[in-house]
């Protein structure tokens, strides 16, 4: 068997069952092959987080195909730009991935393992990353991670830093059917700590809601006021305007009247310099 089929087999194991079986193949390969046995014994035990990651991938592959599906379109959503499909899809993802974690829980219960609340977070924030990154769509499909881990979709995650051997990237896990006994439903607390959970989270985006509301309406007043005295200068100097045009108006027909004026005069004087002329001949 190659590593990677050793991983496989070894990572879809009970979490108490793993360092046990780890060693026992390390010690069955080691006469055949030394650096294949010492690489198996080098495999990292996976966190709880991840355990149930990997547990969910080879139970539940067609729940965890339809999230990854979603969230490449998601990303194409958000690359095309399209704003409707893009808040209906980020609303899909919140439902999505918070109804996978409940299904992981209840595999992980049923195979005697609880999931504190803590855990399931980890949980929730890996389906997330994958979603939102096709890299880490990939570490989480491959059934053989080592942590959890989150990713905004925009930094550089390096999907082979979680998972137990680089030849896992590319690599499905390989789907284990549940074993056919009662799964016990979820108790009572455990239901309200799911719920007060998704409350919680609710709560946080309309904090965030209404602070940009708020936010919005302190710009919406500021540009009001801004607009009124705006309007308001601009009414000063309309009036102001009309106060010089009528001035405007007023000096022109000063001028006209001057220019009479001056006109009359210059007759008078024309008048009288003729009158004088003629009293000067006379005289003579």
């Amino acid at each position: 068997m190659s590593l990677l089929e050793e991983a496989e087999a070894l990572y879809g194991l009970a979490l108490g069952e793993f360092t046990a079986a780890r060693d026992e193949r390390a010690k069955a390969v080691k006469t055949d092959d030394a650096e294949l046995a010492k690489a198996v014994k080098a495999l990292k035990k996976p966190s709880l987080a991840a355990w149930v990651l990997n547990l969910l991938v080879r139970r539940e592959p067609d729940q965890v195909a339809q999230l990854v599906n979603v969230g490449a379109a998601l990303r194409d959503a958000a690359a095309s730009l399209d704003a409707a499909q893009l808040r209906a899809l980020t609303a899909q993802r919140r439902q999505l991935t918070a109804a996978v974690t409940t299904v992981a829980r209840r595999h992980a219960l049923a195979d005697g393992q609880k999931v504190t609340e803590a855990v399931a977070e980890e949980v929730e924030g890996t389906l997330t990353a994958a979603m939102v990154s096709a890299a880490a769509a990939e570490a989480l499909q491959s059934g053989l991670l080592v942590r959890s881990f989150t990713t905004t979709g925009v930094d550089d995650l390096d999907p082979s830093a979680y998972v137990a051997v680089p030849e896992a990237i590319g690599h499905v896990a390989s789907s284990v059917p549940a074993t056919l006994h009662a799964v016990p439903d979820p108790s009572e607390a455990e239901r309200r700590r799911e719920a007060k959970r998704a409350l919680s989270v609710a709560e946080k985006e309309l904090r965030m809601a209404k602070e940009a509301l708020t936010k919005a309406e302190v710009r919406h007043r500021g540009a009001q006021a801004q607009a009124l005295q705006v309007e308001s200068e601009l009414d000063e100097l309309r009036r102001k305007l009309a106060d010089l045009e009528s001035r405007e108006e007023e000096a022109h027909e000063g001028v006209e009247r001057a220019k009479r004026a001056m006109a009359e005069a210059r007759d008078e004087v024309e008048a009288a310099e003729a009158a004088r002329n003629d009293a000067a001949a006379a005289l003579d």
